[in-house]
């Protein structure tokens, strides 16, 4: 059987429709790249609108730092003025227990009559020359809250305490926080994130060995009830009115107890 002829015209208008036969096209070579550098265009402009609504690179700082967690120990810091005015005269030889306690005890050292000292609970990575001095000079230890701290009892007239116990289980609170007590004179001040408004940083978790467990106030006075520890009104009264002159509103719970 003789082969039936290709008719030369209906190869043309078939190749013409193949996917790739626009590109072999003089005038729509143009096309796709058009469409490219629109797309680009289009994604440019929308990453400077995203960038310039958050107000700079300081915006995008904000966000990351709210995602990742916030710490109580700057709140620590923010807090000293009211707390000179709540406890006066038990300002006098203060404990600090936390992670960067370094930068607290430094704010600390540079008040007027005011004694220092502070325990990390964690490891002090990375610390500066500053830091270095303070642990040196013996200001700053590096010890496990977990068991009795190496201090004799009522050696601080006030000791603050902040982050640390959100990482503990409670059965070691249990032996911490009346450990933490037997070393007050005056009061013990617990600064405590609020459920759901911290999380731990994936990095930090190798550091404190478990996310942060964020309890509610009420969870919170049930404990302290439960162990043992009375709430120290008068400073409670006095912290309370002294932030509202200033109109300082704290961003972690803080608890006053009495030791």
């Amino acid at each position: 059987m003789a082969r039936r002829a290709v008719n030369p015209n209906r190869r043309l208008v078939d190749t013409g429709n193949t996917p790739f036969s626009g590109l072999l096209h003089p005038k729509s070579r143009s096309s796709p790249l058009l469409s490219v550098g629109l797309v680009l265009l289009g994604a440019f402009l929308l990453i400077g609108y995203l960038y310039s609504g958050s107000g700079g690179s300081g915006g995008v700082r904000e966000v990351i730092s709210r995602d990742g967690g916030a710490s109580c120990t700057p709140e620590v810091i923010r807090a000293i003025p009211t707390l000179k005015k709540a406890y006066g005269g038990s300002m006098h030889k203060i404990l600090h227990v936390g992670p960067d306690t370094c930068t607290v005890v430094s704010k600390l050292l540079k008040e007027d009559d005011i004694e220092a000292w502070g325990v990390e609970p964690y490891d002090l990575d990375d610390i500066d020359s500053s830091c270095k001095g303070l642990v040196r000079k013996g200001f700053v230890r590096l010890a496990d809250i977990k068991f009795p701290l190496p201090y004799k009892s009522k050696s601080f007239n006030l000791v603050i305490v902040s982050d640390a116990l959100d990482y503990l289980s409670p059965k070691y609170l249990n032996k911490t926080l009346p450990d933490l007590a037997r070393v007050s004179a005056d009061g013990l001040v617990i600064f405590a994130g609020y459920p759901g408004q911290q999380r731990a940083k994936i990095s930090e978790l190798s550091k404190f060995g478990r996310p942060a467990k964020l309890r509610s106030s009420s969870w919170w006075i049930r404990y302290f009830v439960q162990n043992g520890l009375e709430e120290n009104e008068t400073a409670t009264k006095k912290f309370e009115q002294e932030a509202t002159k200033i109109s300082y509103q704290p961003s972690c719970q803080v608890f006053h107890l009495s030791s």
